[in-house]
């Protein structure tokens, strides 16, 4: 017998027919002797509709009144998942975060968890009941009710899986598992039977959108073991672990992310003094503007060439930050471009294996793709090229690495 959690997102409780399928497919582990807890999102597009209340209102809520309105839509889910199980003959009990003893500190719309008092769902189990708990909320000391943020429901799933010390925590969603790549760019992406902490870590940040990286922080920092899976489609999905054993017979890259929503800033003619980086970043950080990769060139003539990139979303405003800083310290130009993508290979592989950043480089050369910026770190090499290659870039290294599906085994 096995102690599982396990997290529906919101479209897999998007409508009633659907909460009936998830409350009959946890009813198929009861079964089989699992004690379940379930989290849950708000039904798809309720989040959205609360917000849009709200601003109807005031177009920049109260943050803590807003918390307070957009926690109702989970707890909708809970109650009638509770009762969809209950019809079907399963014992089961619906909680809010705070009901559940979900503490975070007092950041409203991006709390933090503290900690978990896990000690009524665990008297439900003894019972014999399924517990089924609202996602993306908890409580904070003041007794305020606070909303955990983008991919708060998978975070509550994985902190609660932790706190109860879970044999696992499944996450499902509307794709079966971790694939090397997304299968629309690739058809011939294959999904991972298991891939590292570290590796969907980086894959994550990357670009890949299955999983959110809070999620798999704390995951990897409590060692739960996550499984991503198809809500209505059976299969294996994809284990990601702490193992890294058998890492010599794995493939060198295991996955291949991207991102469009990347651009880039130049400021040219700096001079090049002790404390220049500074000066231009700093400024950019005080923006609240997050940068990623970055190079500086440096010139024959004493001046700096100085490149980063950030956020499309962040483009203009570090933009206006950056014109400022060239009239201050004298550069020569600020220049920028929208139209890049950022490409990534990661795997823990590269570790054991020497040339995997010239493979990288070949592939794309052979495909006449100009790299622009490149950034490494132990298990991954990202490179910016022309946003109109992405695509092509993605098919080649994927071809490169021997990540292609066989021929008639693509999922």
């Amino acid at each position: 017998m096995a102690l599982i959690v396990q997290k529906f997102g919101g479209t897999s409780v998007g409508s009633v027919e659907r909460i009936e399928q998830v409350a009959a497919k946890i009813k198929k582990f009861r079964d089989n002797g699992d004690d379940i807890v379930v989290v849950v999102s708000a039904m798809s597009g309720e989040t959205n509709r609360l917000i849009e209340l709200a601003r109807q209102i005031n177009e920049r809520p109260v943050a803590r009144e807003l918390d307070v309105m957009v926690s109702t839509g989970e707890q909708v889910t809970i109650a009638l998942l509770a009762m969809a199980l209950i019809k079907i003959g399963v014992p089961a009990i619906s909680y809010t975060g705070s009901q559940v003893g979900i503490l975070t500190d007092s950041s409203h719309t991006k709390a933090r968890i503290m900690q978990i008092d896990a000690q009524n769902v665990r008297k439900d189990l003894k019972a014999g009941r399924v517990v089924v708990v609202a996602g993306f909320q908890g409580i904070d000391e003041a007794g305020n009710i606070t909303t955990l943020g983008r991919g708060g429901s998978d975070t509550t799933g994985v902190a609660l899986a932790a706190a109860l010390k879970a044999d696992e925590c499944q996450i499902y969603t509307d794709v079966d598992g971790v694939y090397t790549t997304d299968p629309r760019v690739v058809p011939k992406a294959q999904r991972l039977e298991k891939v590292t902490f570290e590796e969907m870590l980086e894959m994550a940040s990357l670009g890949s959108k299955v999983l959110q990286i809070r999620a798999v922080e704390f995951a990897g920092k409590y060692g739960v073991p996550l499984r991503v899976l198809h809500s209505f489609k059976e299969g294996p999905g994809t284990l990601i672990t702490l193992d890294e054993e058998d890492s010599m017979e794995k493939p060198i890259i295991s996955g291949i992310a991207f991102n469009r929503d990347e651009a880039k800033l130049t400021i040219r003619g700096v001079p090049d003094t002790p404390g220049v980086a500074f000066r231009i970043l700093g400024p950019i950080s005080s923006a609240n503007v997050e940068v990623d990769m970055i190079v500086q060139n440096v010139a024959h003539d004493n001046t700096t060439d100085f490149t980063f990139t950030v956020h499309r979303n962040d483009y203009q405003n570090a933009l206006h930050v950056l014109e400022h800083i060239a009239q201050e310290m004298g550069a020569r130009e600020v220049v920028g471009d929208v139209d890049i993508a950022k490409v990534s290979i990661v795997g823990v592989g590269m570790r054991s294996h020497a040339g995997v950043a010239s493979r990288m480089f070949e592939a794309l050369a052979k495909e006449n793709i100009n790299i622009q910026m490149i950034s490494t770190s132990e298990i991954k090499v990202s490179v910016v090229i022309e946003e109109k290659y992405l695509e092509l870039a993605v098919r080649a290294l994927h071809t490169a690495f021997d990540l292609d599906a066989p021929a008639g085994t693509a999922e």
